[in-house]
């Protein structure tokens, strides 16, 4: 193997640890202390599906403004996170494959 080659497998496997790390340390679940607050204010399922839509947006937003966050954490529960977690789905995996499988069943 050539040094170049060497040191790009290396930062290869670097970059993945480092996203697999990221990628846990993202998923760690926090208490949701303003459930019940009883304010009409909370969250719901359509807030919840428009913030995850704009999710990649309001992450880099977030990123130079530390008044932005990409969950809201004063929200109504299940209805939110299903919601949230919709709009990021739809985001992320939409219909953005459905073009490569059309072309491939065409041929």
């Amino acid at each position: 193997m050539t040094r170049t080659r060497s040191l790009r497998m290396v930062l290869l496997v670097a970059g993945v640890c480092g996203l697999a790390l990221l990628g846990l340390a993202g998923c760690a679940a926090g208490p949701n202390d303003s459930v019940g607050v009883g304010n009409p204010d909370v969250a719901g399922f359509w807030l919840g599906l428009w913030q995850g839509l704009i999710s990649p947006i309001t992450f880099l937003v977030s990123l130079f403004n530390s008044d932005v966050n990409i969950y809201e954490v004063h929200n109504n529960g299940n209805w939110y996170n299903f919601g949230f977690m919709l709009g990021v789905s739809a985001v992320f995996s939409g219909g953005a494959g459905s073009g490569a499988a059309a072309s491939r069943r065409s041929r």
